[in-house]
């Protein structure tokens, strides 16, 4: 199978709350690119660097963090597409504002609309930038990985929250459920022949 040397990067990201198998689909697709002789970039979520920097995070999000978790996944994205064909984003710019509001609900804080309405712009603005989205579907079977926050209520808002969302800003998301990994795949990589050839 040949390929165009030179295209835009094609951007896939994947959305949800933590452990949901996002990682597992990302790794599960940077193989079989890769297999394809495509360069791929993987722009992993800044949540615990954001944590590193000093900003709180999880249930403890504000306005300041969620804003720059927005303005740093926008400069990893913007910085993978001088490097690669494939660009996979775990968590697009939307999960911030999910996991803000879903922050703000479990410890009854607020911000002001003003600030609401310059992180809505920001997700507004972005929704255009991936060609396609993921959102993944909570199973409560499943368990909360390693070393991850283990709050099963905030876990469950904050999947609620980000895909109210996502809903909002990207309507056609596609679904990631539990098991249907493999088939997820096989779209992500028609899609990209097809933009490819087009």
């Amino acid at each position: 199978m040949s390929h165009p040397r030179f295209i835009k990067a094609f951007r896939i990201a994947v959305a949800g709350t933590h452990s949901t198998g996002k990682t597992t689909f990302m790794n599960a697709l940077r193989e079989e690119f890769e297999k394809r002789g495509l360069t791929v970039e993987y722009v992993h979520d800044s949540a615990a660097e954001a944590r590193d920097t000093g900003f709180p995070i999880l249930s403890g999000h504000t306005f300041e963090s969620t804003a720059w978790l927005m303005a740093r996944a926008m400069q990893l994205e913007m910085e993978a597409t001088l490097k690669s064909q494939i660009i996979l984003v775990d968590r697009p710019v939307h999960d911030a504002l999910g996991y803000l509001l879903a922050a703000l609900a479990h410890t009854d804080r607020d911000i002001t609309e003003e600030k609401m309405a310059r992180l809505d712009g920001v997700c507004d603005a972005w929704k255009g930038e991936y060609d396609l989205v993921f959102m993944t579907v909570m199973d409560p079977a499943v368990p909360v990985g390693e070393g991850r926050d283990d709050n099963a209520v905030f876990r469950a808002l904050a999947g609620q929250k980000v895909a109210e969302v996502v809903n909002r800003f990207l309507p056609n998301r596609l679904l990631l459920k539990n098991g249907e990994r493999h088939e997820a795949v096989l779209r992500c990589l028609a899609e990209f022949e097809a933009r490819a050839s087009g």
